[in-house]
C-alpha cells in the first residue's frame, strides 16, 4: 500500500463509530500492511483467527501480498502454518477446557460465531461427515474457529482434523497469495470492478461443495 492509500486507511478508521468495534478491529488489522511489523502481525493473526479472532488473515494478506508480490509463497506458508497452529490450539480447547469456559463464551462471545446454534450445528455435521467438514470450513468463509473447538469438543480424530487442516488452509492461503503475487496491482481493479459478481460464484461454489458433501453421505 502507498502512504495515500495508508492515510485513508487512517481517515477511515478514525471515522468509524465506537461501537461498530468489528470495522474498527477490520482497520486496525489493515493498517499492518503499512509498517515493519506486517508479516509478524499476519503470523500472530492467522494463529488467533483459528480459535477466537474475528478478522480472518486473508485481509492481511492480500494487502501484504501486493505490496511484495515476489514474498507471497512465504507469506503464505506462514499464514498456512500459524493457522494451522492455532487450529490444533482451538481442538485442544475444545477437548480439555470447554466444559468449563463453554457457558462464559456463550454468554459473552456469540458476537464473534460463538454461540449454541452454531455450535450444534458443527456437532452435527460432524456426526455425518467428520473428515470433510474441517476441510470445507478450512476453505471457505464457514467460521473456522468454532469448527476447531467444536472438533475437539467431538473429539474426531486428531489425524483427520490435522489432515484436512493442512490441506484446506494451505490451500486457501497460497490460492490468495498466488494470485496477489502473480498479478499484483493489476488485479486490484478486477477484483474491485467484479466483487459482487465473485462472491455470488463463491457462494454458489460453497452451495455445491455441500450438495456434493451431502451426494457423498448419501452414497
Amino acid at each position: 500500500m502507498n502512504q495515500t492509500n495508508a492515510a485513508s486507511s487512517t481517515q477511515s478508521a478514525s471515522s468509524v463509530p465506537w461501537w461498530h468495534w468489528h470495522r474498527r478491529l477490520y482497520n486496525w488489522v489493515i493498517h499492518f500492511a503499512n509498517t515493519p511489523h506486517g508479516e509478524t502481525a499476519l503470523f500472530v493473526l492467522s494463529f488467533a483467527e483459528s480459535s477466537f479472532f474475528p478478522i480472518p488473515p486473508d485481509v492481511l494478506l492480500a494487502p501484504l501480498t501486493l505490496g511484495a508480490p515476489k514474498k507471497w509463497f512465504r507469506f503464505a506458508a506462514a499464514c498456512s502454518i500459524a493457522s494451522v497452529l492455532g487450529g490444533v490450539f482451538g481442538y485442544a480447547i475444545g477437548m480439555f477446557l470447554w466444559k468449563y469456559i463453554g457457558g462464559w463464551v456463550f454468554a459473552h462471545l456469540g458476537t464473534l460465531g460463538f454461540t449454541e446454534q452454531n455450535f450444534a450445528v458443527f456437532q452435527d455435521w460432524y456426526n455425518r461427515f467428520d473428515f470433510w467438514i474441517v476441510f470445507t470450513c478450512g476453505f471457505t468463509p464457514l467460521p473456522y474457529k468454532v469448527c476447531t473447538i467444536t472438533a475437539g469438543i467431538a473429539e474426531i480424530s486428531f489425524a483427520g482434523f490435522l489432515v484436512a487442516s493442512v490441506l484446506s488452509r494451505s490451500a486457501r492461503f497460497f490460492l490468495v497469495a498466488g494470485l496477489f503475487g502473480w498479478k499484483g496491482e493489476a488485479i486490484r481493479p478486477f477484483i474491485e470492478k467484479y466483487f459482487n459478481w465473485l462472491s455470488l460464484l463463491f457462494v454458489i461454489l460453497l452451495i455445491g461443495g455441500f450438495a456434493v458433501l451431502k451426494l457423498i453421505h448419501g452414497n
